[in-house]
């Protein structure tokens, strides 16, 4: 099972997870305009509340499943998908006034972090270097995890500074994306730079982190689809075309991650320590 102490704490906190944000979404598209009471609000976050049930969870609760079928891809999706709400409701705190929504979104995020922290911790990463060494392409993804990491902060920062000297004001909404993108960014840079070097922590959260960025993509491709139908904002084509374009550079590392760890099996003699737990 590649894990190293008991993982059902962890696997109740992550359906916990699962059941706020459910109960958060269906509460924002319910009652939209107390919710969101502004059109920048309703415009940037309706869309999304769609994509938490129909991205979020399912990516969520299928890594739970699989991880307890002792499946290791499910293993190392799951902190991938607790990324990806702690990503999505970084945005929400950062960006909603202060309502019980808000505290939802609040409870979300402290949530995610410890249950990640937790999950990444109780993963035998020793175990999971030892299946995938080599099987999978550790200096491609890790390369493309630094580079995506070090892209974003650049951009938050570039943004912060044209921003002060221009005196221009920035949209909530915008500084929320921004600060979301500033905090998870280092964690591309150090867990792309472990395993570029095959550190143990870098096979465990390169293909978790590398799963977050293209779900990230396919969820913003998506968003831009729904919010024409859900608001006054028409569809842009271009901008759809620019972020596939730009979620290939995470999508081929990340399929060739999947394709190594999918078809490499454990070692003979490392059969009977791996599988414990």
């Amino acid at each position: 099972m590649y894990l190293q102490r008991d993982v059902r704490l962890v696997h109740t906190l992550s359906s916990v997870v699962g059941i706020f944000m459910a109960t958060a979404s269906a509460t924002g598209l319910s009652y939209r305009e107390a919710i969101y009471p502004t059109d920048d609000l309703l415009q940037s976050f309706l869309s999304n509340d769609v994509l938490n049930l129909v991205v979020g969870l399912p990516i969520l609760y299928g890594s739970m499943w699989l991880a307890r079928r002792g499946q290791l891809i499910g293993l190392l999706f799951w902190p991938g998908a607790l990324f990806f709400v702690l990503y999505n409701y970084i945005v929400y705190v950062f960006a909603m006034p202060l309502n019980a929504a808000f505290l939802l979104h609040l409870t979300l995020v402290t949530l995610s972090v410890y249950t990640v922290i937790g999950l990444i911790a109780t993963i035998d990463g020793k175990a999971v270097q030892q299946r995938l060494s080599g099987a999978v392409p550790e200096r491609l993804a890790g390369g493309v995890l630094v580079g995506l990491g070090l892209l974003f902060l650049l951009r938050v920062i570039g943004v912060i500074v044209h921003a002060l000297l221009s005196q221009a004001p920035m949209a909530e909404t915008e500084i929320a994306v921004h600060t979301s993108d500033f905090l998870i960014s280092p964690a591309f840079v150090i867990g792309g730079v472990l395993l570029w070097r095959r550190e143990a922590l870098g096979y465990v959260t390169g293909l978790s982190l590398l799963f977050q960025a293209s779900m990230l993509f396919i969820g913003l491709i998506l968003f831009l689809l729904l919010q024409p139908l859900l608001t006054p904002v028409p569809f842009a084509p271009v901008d759809v075309a620019v972020i596939f374009a730009m979620g290939l550079i995470c999508f081929i590392p990340f399929a060739l991650f999947v394709h190594g760890v999918l078809t490499n099996r454990d070692p003979p003699a490392a059969e009977s320590t791996t599988t414990s737990g």
